[in-house]
């Protein structure tokens, strides 16, 4: 190990081979493992020794199921390294992805347009170059005029990808939509092919979590949906086949949890005595 290169961490864990030289293996199997992460490589530890070079990685997050045995296993890192795919599940798995980030990523230089849009309206901000750092709950990148922008890792609304002019040149450019404070703002990102895929998974995987901790039930996801799609939320009841009580409590729900938020109060009334005697000398007066 060089004296640059540092241990990320040491944990146990599981590894798979599932695609050797472009060959898919439809008898591989998981081996347990000693998983040792620098920040420069990955050392799987079993029998023998698999060292994958970080630098080696063309892609992070393939999910290659190529058996019973992969599929059955939820949570693992899949990567893809030359015509090999090399899964990777740790015993804590949550804590070596991040770790795992943290190792790729930390310390690289992107360039960033912060923020890109506010509150829906495009801002027309200049790119500038920014170092990113990992950590558990966020992304922080810290931009070369001093300021940071943090994005909440569990406060991730969506991520998209597109090509375009951007730092002056055509390059991939990863948009991902989040909150400051209480207004909806995109911030987009640009840099290194290899860097923007570590990034982007980070990203999704925090689409992810935020889907997860909401855990809505069938017809506030049809609902959700419906929203998204346009559909106005007075026919929302007639749309998703439910009674307007339960889509009233489904909205309450939804904005106790920040997925939506009241645009406009809708006043329901009823007639009292005095307005019924009104009703009736207005209509025998015609």
């Amino acid at each position: 190990m060089s004296n640059s290169e540092k241990k990320v961490t040491d944990v146990q864990g599981r590894y798979m081979r599932a695609v050797v030289d472009g060959h898919q293996r439809d008898d591989a199997t998981w081996e347990s493992c000693r998983i040792v992460l620098t920040t420069e490589r990955l050392v799987l530890v079993s029998e023998g020794k698999l060292t994958v070079p970080l630098g080696d990685v063309d892609e992070i997050g393939v999910r290659a199921d190529v058996n019973q045995r992969a599929a059955g296993v939820a949570s693992y890192l899949g990567l893809s390294v030359g015509d090999d795919v090399v899964l990777v599940s740790a015993a804590e798995h949550d804590e070596f992805e991040t770790d795992f980030y943290h190792a790729c990523l930390d310390g690289e230089i992107l360039y960033v347009d912060h923020p890109a849009v506010e509150g829906g309206v495009v801002q027309g901000t200049d790119w500038t170059k920014a170092r990113i750092r990992i950590t558990d709950e966020d992304v922080r990148l810290a931009l070369a005029n001093g300021e940071q922008v943090v994005i909440e890792r569990n406060d991730i609304g969506e991520v998209e990808q597109d090509e375009r002019q951007a730092a002056g040149e055509q390059r991939p450019v990863v948009e991902v939509e989040h909150s400051e404070g209480e207004i909806s703002v995109e911030t987009h990102v640009t840099g290194d092919e290899y860097d923007l895929s570590v990034l982007r998974q980070v990203l999704e995987e925090g689409v992810e979590r935020n889907r997860a901790d909401l855990d809505l039930g069938p017809v506030e996801e049809q609902v959700v949906m419906a929203l998204h799609s346009g559909v106005s939320p007075f026919d929302i009841p007639g749309f998703v086949d439910a009674e307007v009580a339960e889509i009233e409590a489904i909205f309450d729900r939804l904005i106790e949890l920040d997925v939506i938020e009241v645009v406009r109060e809708r006043t329901e009334v009823e007639m009292t005595a005095r307005g019924r005697s009104v009703a009736g000398d207005t209509m025998g007066e015609q």
